[in-house]
């Protein structure tokens, strides 16, 4: 299966009315885990690479390559994408590298200025056929850098996707990055209203902060691209911390990166899941 757009899997699925799940990569076994998930799910899947997992690995080039490669061997559609990159020099190394597409986050800067270089990068992007991610409102939790009590408002949301041209808006509904317990209280109303405004995609970020029938909710609202990543690391590291406590002589790491990938892969397919089922009648 070649690798596909991004845009084919988030219009795809907006269309269907289902979520499209977007799952960070921090390591290679991270891409391997959500492609073996998105393949046991019989779903499409976005693999996601952040300016800070980039800089971990010292430069994007390494874990894009590998990821690249993992996305082009899956049986079922597989899109790369680069999140929360506020460097353009880093969305252009994305764009010569491949990437279906890049979430360009200037959400730091006063709102003029967010615009103006929003519009810049979105341009040198649609250029090279690669679709653009934006954010407007901040969502919380991101190195203490959002606040979180912000929410998106919907007429400039609308605003800002014309005035920038961005294919797709992350929005702020009270959700909050790196959240470890999944409590995050969503505002579905204001999704709605954000869903009838703005003509593009809503993504959901800071999902691993939201439980499974709120994501349904969510997704029946009018989220369209939802955002995983903490939620993946606990899983791994959990399955990491079992394996050593139980066999506390281990070496290899294979040994216990192998049960870390497995368990990652099994968070992805419940997760795909969810996010392709009929929201409950009822919230809990």
């Amino acid at each position: 299966m070649p690798l596909v757009p991004t845009g084919g899997i988030v219009l795809g699925a907006r269309e269907a009315g289902t979520g499209a799940g977007a799952f960070n990569v921090v390591q290679i076994e991270h891409a391997q885990a959500i492609v073996a998930g998105a393949e046991a799910a019989g779903r499409s899947v976005i693999l996601q690479i952040s300016e800070n997992t980039a800089r971990y690995h010292g430069s994007l080039e390494p874990i894009a390559l590998a990821t690249l490669a993992t996305a082009r061997r899956a049986s079922v559609p597989v899109a790369v994408h680069l999140d929360h990159a506020e460097a353009p020099d880093l969305v252009h190394e994305a764009v010569r590298l491949g990437f279906g597409s890049v979430m360009f986050d200037a959400s730091k800067l006063p709102y003029e200025e967010n615009v103006a270089a929003t519009r810049e990068t979105t341009a040198y992007c649609h250029r090279h056929d690669v679709w653009v991610e934006a954010e407007l409102g901040e969502v919380g939790g991101k190195d203490g850098a959002h606040a979180p009590g912000v929410r998106t408002d919907p007429d400039e949301a609308r605003e800002f996707v014309a005035a920038t041209g961005v294919d797709a808006l992350a929005v702020a509904v009270g959700s909050s990055h790196a959240m470890l317990t999944r409590d995050a209280v969503l505002d579905f109303a204001l999704v709605s209203r954000l869903r009838d405004t703005v003509p593009v995609p809503l993504v959901l970020h800071g999902s691993s902060g939201v439980g499974d029938v709120d994501l349904s909710w969510a997704v029946n609202a009018g989220m369209t691209k939802v955002n995983v990543s903490t939620h993946l690391n606990k899983a791994f590291t959990r399955a990491v911390r079992d394996h050593l406590a139980e066999h506390a002589g281990t070496v290899d790491p294979r040994r216990y990166l192998g049960p870390a990938r497995t368990a990652v892969a099994d968070a992805v397919t419940h997760l795909l899941g969810i996010l392709a089922a009929e929201a409950p009648l009822l919230r809990t």
